[in-house]
């Protein structure tokens, strides 16, 4: 499967604002796992995919109400029954970054227990192959704080 990005998009409204009159991380965040999540299902053919697991989030600029956000999201890692995106948010009218995170959702069954999704991801280019080398190092060092039962 190829590199796909899955564009969302969202309003900053007065009620999505801090106490600083910015864009709240929370609510930010909020929606970079809704793009990762329509990704992810929209990969798999179903909704059969839960959040595991929020990697890394990186806010660059503050962001003010009015603004109107893209969020490009892209399947970027594979593994037996987990699948990690990368979203970008960008400012839609100027291009402008504001934030980038990576998810990791993993594909259930019907009662909950993880499923296989048969993906391959097949990164073209430069940038969708330093997008998937940090995704597997995210992901083996989240492996790495597991621990063992």
């Amino acid at each position: 499967m190829k590199m796909e990005t899955v564009s969302t998009w969202h309003l900053v409204k007065s009620e999505d604002l801090n106490h600083h009159g910015t864009l709240y991380a929370g609510r930010a965040t909020e929606w970079m796992v809704e793009a990762a999540f329509i990704a992810a299902s929209y990969a798999v053919g179903d909704e059969h995919v839960v959040c595991l697991r929020i990697n890394s989030l990186l806010f660059m600029k503050p962001v003010q109400k009015g603004h109107i956000l893209t969020f490009g999201s892209r399947l970027v890692h594979a593994g037996r029954s987990s699948l990690t995106v990368y979203v970008e948010v960008l400012n839609r009218r100027t291009n402008e970054f504001f934030v980038d995170g990576f998810f990791t959702f993993v594909r259930v069954d019907e009662h909950g227990a993880a499923s296989p999704h048969h993906i391959t991801i097949e990164p073209s280019g430069d940038e969708e192959k330093s997008l998937q080398e940090r995704a597997r190092a995210l992901v083996a060092a989240a492996r790495a704080e597991v621990p063992k039962k």
